[in-house]
């Protein structure tokens, strides 16, 4: 590892890499490739642990060992068996290889993660050591590779559990919003500490426990631990020097600029629950109260909300319904403000009738949606719905 320079890669969900590249380039990363789906990068290989603490939007922080040509899973092993596992993590730490392929001309992906585990098990071997234990559940350490037509990757995963999992919510409601993906919603948006937030339909809390880690100053990795503490070369006294640089970045004192509401009790106190857990519940203002008859707290400010996406059977219909009245609302009572509404429900500029600002597609999983960015002028946005609207 060393002081040289590393190659990482971070994978996000679609849509935010542009804003992940910006995060990492503060951070200190150099020689940034923005890809579908995630940001190359590199840097010391102290730069993953600052990385994985202070990242919003990356899902993980991947260390890049090889990168070559393939052919054959004979290939696979040939490749993984000349790496140095030995040298990076001790035969006592469980591993999981995990394989990913696009346009891969191999049968199996099951057999090439086979080769690729015999093959770090054999480097062990001929070290005169015995052979890791393998771990698909719990591992301390994720050995990733990925394939398309002609090249592999393989890489050593930083991060352990996935970035998103900060291990605030005590409670999580039916379909909650990936943290990361709440962070970076907030990012598109422009969102600063310094501006009113109100999330209406504010579920278990996901976008306000974001927002209210940043008015903090509060590292998302804070309180966690990382598969980078397993690694045989881990410096905890560099990652000492950085936690505490962290913490003392941190603003305990900020004035309250964020609000939730929600019509159902059950859901507001897992907001509440949430938010108490971690800290943080001084820094938000609730209420219950449905969405129709909510109220701008403050003359302008940002509004953001990820509604249901009438995915059950009966609820497009709901929709159809409750969108029209949405639009009302926003037009009525929220002159002034911008509104950013996050969904899968390709519809909703024609049903709420007001005319988007901005759209970005983004992914929730397997989900395609957009993000409609409304700029709420009194008595300016109503208009006839068009027949193209996403």
């Amino acid at each position: 590892m060393g002081g040289s320079l590393q190659q990482f890669f971070a994978p996000c969900p679609r849509g935010l890499e542009s804003v992940l590249a910006g995060e990492l380039t503060a951070l200190g990363a150099q020689d940034l490739i923005p890809t579908p789906g995630g940001v190359g990068f590199a840097g010391p290989f102290d730069l993953c642990y600052r990385v994985n603490l202070e990242s919003r939007i990356a899902s993980r922080v991947l260390w890049r060992l090889w990168h070559g040509p393939y052919r054959s899973e004979q290939d696979l092993y040939d490749a993984a068996r000349r790496l140095r596992w030995t040298d990076w993590f001790s035969v006592g730490r469980s591993i999981k290889v995990k394989v990913s392929a696009q346009k891969c001309p191999l049968k199996s992906l099951d057999f090439a993660t086979l080769r690729i585990k015999d093959a770090v098990c054999d480097a062990f071997r001929s070290a005169g050591q015995a052979r890791p234990n393998v771990d698909t559940a719990t591992p301390d350490l994720r050995i990733d590779t990925f394939l398309d037509a002609t090249y592999a990757t393989m890489y050593l995963d930083t991060s352990g559990e996935p970035l998103f999992k900060r291990g605030l919510r005590q409670v999580r409601t039916e379909a909650p919003l990936r943290e990361n993906l709440a962070a970076g919603i907030l990012k598109l948006a422009g969102w600063t500490p310094e501006q009113i937030l109100l999330d209406p339909m504010c579920g278990s809390g996901t976008f306000l426990l974001e927002a209210a880690q940043i008015v903090r100053g509060i590292a998302p990795g804070s309180g966690r631990r990382f598969a980078f503490e397993k690694l045989a070369g881990f410096d905890e006294r560099m990652w000492r020097g950085i936690c505490d640089e962290s913490r003392a970045r941190q603003r305990p004192g900020m004035l309250r600029t964020l609000y939730g509401s929600d019509v159902n009790g059950a859901t507001l106190a897992t907001t509440k629950v949430n938010l108490e857990a971690a800290g943080l519940a001084e820094a938000v203002s609730l209420k219950q109260v449905s969405v129709l008859d909510v109220k701008p707290p403050e003359a302008s400010g940002l509004l953001v909300m990820n509604p249901p996406y009438g995915l059950r059977t009966g609820e497009e219909a709901e929709l159809a319904s409750f969108y029209p009245k949405l639009g009302d609302v926003l037009k009525q009572r929220f002159a002034g403000w911008r509104a950013c509404i996050f969904t899968a429900d390709l519809r909703l500029p024609k049903l709420i009738r007001l005319t988007p600002s901005r759209r970005t597609p983004l992914s929730n999983g397997a989900l395609v949606c957009r993000l409609y960015e409304f700029a709420l002028v009194q008595g300016s946005m109503r208009r006839t719905p068009s027949k193209q609207e996403v």
